[in-house]
C-alpha cells in the first residue's frame, strides 16, 4: 500500500498544534522527539518531524507530500508548494520595530538606516516595494537585542503577544506581513487520493472548533422565531418533548456568533440552552 508523507515542526510553537491537529483527525502515533520519522498505525501515513526551515523544500522536493508550516517561512525560502489549507494556529505578524526612543512616524525615515533580521528576503521585497533604500542585517537568532548592541537602529521580526519588543525597549512600528500556519502540498502527488482524505479529516476538526453544538427548550409558539434565528448546518433539529406544546431544538452555532445568538435565543423565548462542544463536523 502507498503510503503519504507529512512534514511537521519537530519542536518550536507549532509542533504541539500540528500534533494535537494529527491526532484529533484520528490518526494514531507516538510523538517521537527523539526519531525524525513516526509511522501512523492506522492510517497509510508517516509523519516527517523536521527544522521548520526544511519543510517547504521537503514538499517542493517530494520528500514530503504534505507539510505543516507557518507563512513567513515558506516566503522566505521561496519555494513553489501549493496551500491547501489554512490551519488557524500559530498566528503571528512580521513587522518591522524601533527602540522606544527613535521618534518615527513614516516609514521614509528608515531611508539609510539599518534593519537586523532573520527574514532578509521577506523584508527586501517589502522595503522594495514601499521605495525604502535600508541596510538589511541578517541575524540568525536573537534580532531583538541588536539595537542595543548597536548592530542596528531597527529590527524585524515575528511578533505574537509583543512582550519581547517591550522586554528589550522596542515598538512596533509597521507590519511586513501576517502569519498563520498553513497545510502545504505539491501538484502531481501520486497519492492524491490519499491527500484528499487527509484534508476531509483536518476541514471537518476545524469546523467543529469553529462552532459550538446548542440544544435549547422552546414552546411551539416561539418555535418560528427560534428557528429563525437558527439556520444550523442546514436547518435545526427539532424534537417533541413530553411537556406538551414543548419542543427541544437541536442545532449549531458559529463560535464568532456565539453570545450575540444565545441573547437573541433567550429574548424569543428559549430556555434551559445546553452548549457542548463539537469534535468533528464532515459535510
Amino acid at each position: 500500500m502507498k503510503t503519504l508523507k507529512i512534514a511537521i515542526q519537530k519542536s518550536g510553537r507549532l509542533n504541539e498544534k500540528s500534533v494535537e491537529l494529527l491526532k484529533n483527525c484520528g490518526l494514531s502515533f507516538e510523538n517521537y522527539k527523539s526519531s525524525l520519522i513516526s509511522p501512523v498505525s492506522n492510517f497509510p501515513l508517516e509523519i516527517l518531524f523536521l527544522r521548520d526551515d526544511d519543510i517547504p523544500e521537503y514538499v517542493q522536493d517530494g520528500i514530503a507530500d504534505l507539510g505543516i508550516v507557518g507563512e513567513n517561512v515558506i516566503q522566505e525560502t521561496e519555494v513553489e508548494v501549493s496551500y491547501l489549507q489554512r490551519l488557524g494556529f500559530g498566528r503571528c505578524s512580521l513587522k518591522i520595530a524601533v527602540p522606544n526612543a527613535f521618534d518615527i512616524s513614516d516609514l521614509s525615515e528608515l531611508n539609510g538606516k539599518a534593519i537586523a533580521t532573520t527574514y532578509p528576503v521577506i523584508l527586501g521585497k517589502y522595503l522594495k516595494e514601499q521605495n525604502i533604500q535600508a541596510d538589511i542585517r541578517t541575524i540568525s537568532g536573537s534580532v531583538e537585542i541588536s539595537p542595543g548592541l548597536g548592530l542596528s537602529d531597527a529590527i524585524c521580526d515575528l511578533v505574537s503577544t509583543g512582550g519581547t519588543l517591550k522586554s528589550n525597549g522596542l515598538k512596533p512600528f509597521a507590519n511586513v506581513m501576517s502569519s498563520e500556519a498553513v497545510l502545504i502540498g505539491r501538484s502531481g502527488s501520486e497519492h492524491e487520493e490519499l491527500v484528499k482524505e487527509l484534508i476531509q479529516r483536518i476541514q471537518s476538526v476545524l469546523r467543529a472548533k469553529e462552532t459550538k453544538y446548542v440544544v435549547l427548550n422552546v414552546h411551539r409558539d416561539n418555535l418560528q422565531s427560534i428557528i429563525d434565528l437558527l439556520p444550523g448546518v442546514k436547518s435545526p433539529s427539532v424534537v417533541s418533548l413530553a411537556e406538551e406544546d414543548w419542543v427541544a431544538v437541536h442545532t449549531v452555532i458559529p463560535e464568532r456568533d456565539f453570545w450575540d445568538k444565545i441573547s437573541q435565543l433567550k429574548q424569543a423565548g428559549a430556555q434551559g440552552i445546553v452548549v457542548m462542544p463539537i469534535e468533528k463536523i464532515i459535510l
